[in-house]
């Protein structure tokens, strides 16, 4: 059965100018990203990959071309309704999670939801639920977030993108401030999430991380230079690694 597409382009731009001077980071793009697809965006430093990761999930608009999201041509939006649209459909996940530094993890959770217009009593039991899945225990539900590790902080914010399930989790390089068991504590609730239908697209540079996704993208002068086709993740496959390895080997990365 072909692939239900969530995110389709139609000849993306994005363009900036410095000192007079035209920088065109997206060309005539057009691509499609899938639904319960783990997709990867790689590329050398300064390609432009969360550029266009913003572009596609409306943080950021086009200069020229369309973005079709959910059935929707987003790039007609004003910044008000792109808001909104982003509110109920989007997650995301940055390298700094951006949490309320004032409310608890519960709060931080809640308040995320209660913006859509859920009901408390079940958002409530949802955000539990979602907390416990991630080893995210009772004990810390009312801790602020200077008080939790990295990666628990990074975690809290995965619950967050993921409680109004959202039609796709936009990630840009979620492990980047992490140590190495940090980082593969919240790859884990990725994959995992991912296994269970939610449909993610992640910025990386990381190799180790990119290893989780079953697609990866990768973003060279302005457009799709290829793109690689690992399947579905299986911890410790070595036979992914080197295919991996050997196409970004062949992308000059």
């Amino acid at each position: 059965m072909p692939k239900k597409s969530i995110i389709r382009t139609e000849k993306l731009c994005k363009s900036f100018s410095t000192g007079g001077v035209q920088h065109h980071v997206i060309k005539n793009l057009d691509t499609e990203i899938y639904e319960g697809d783990f997709t990867v965006i790689m590329g050398a430093s300064g390609a432009g990959k969360s550029t266009l990761m913003y572009a596609l999930s409306g943080m950021d608009k086009a200069s020229l071309g369309k973005v079709h999201f959910a059935d929707r041509d987003i790039t007609k939006y004003t910044s008000d309704q792109l808001a909104i649209f982003r509110r109920k459909h989007c997650g995301f996940v940055f390298q700094q999670v951006y949490l309320m530094d004032s409310m608890s993890v519960m709060d931080n959770v809640l308040t995320a939801g209660l913006l859509t217009g859920q009901n408390k009593r079940e958002l409530n039991k949802r955000a539990q639920s979602l907390l416990e899945q991630v080893g995210v225990g009772r004990k810390l539900w009312n801790k602020f977030p200077n008080q939790l590790s990295g990666g628990e902080a990074q975690r809290v914010g995965i619950v967050r993108a993921i409680i109004n399930s959202p039609d796709m989790v936009f990630a840009d390089e979620p492990t980047g401030a992490l140590n190495s068991s940090s980082s593969d504590a919240v790859l884990n609730v990725l994959t995992e999430v991912n296994k269970q239908g939610q449909s993610i697209l992640m910025v990386t540079h990381d190799m180790k991380s990119a290893r989780r996704g079953n697609r990866i993208i990768y973003f060279k002068d302005g457009t799709i230079g290829g793109e690689c086709d690992l399947g579905p993740y299986v911890s410790g496959d070595r036979a992914r690694h080197d295919k991996l390895r050997n196409f970004l080997s062949d992308m000059g990365w």
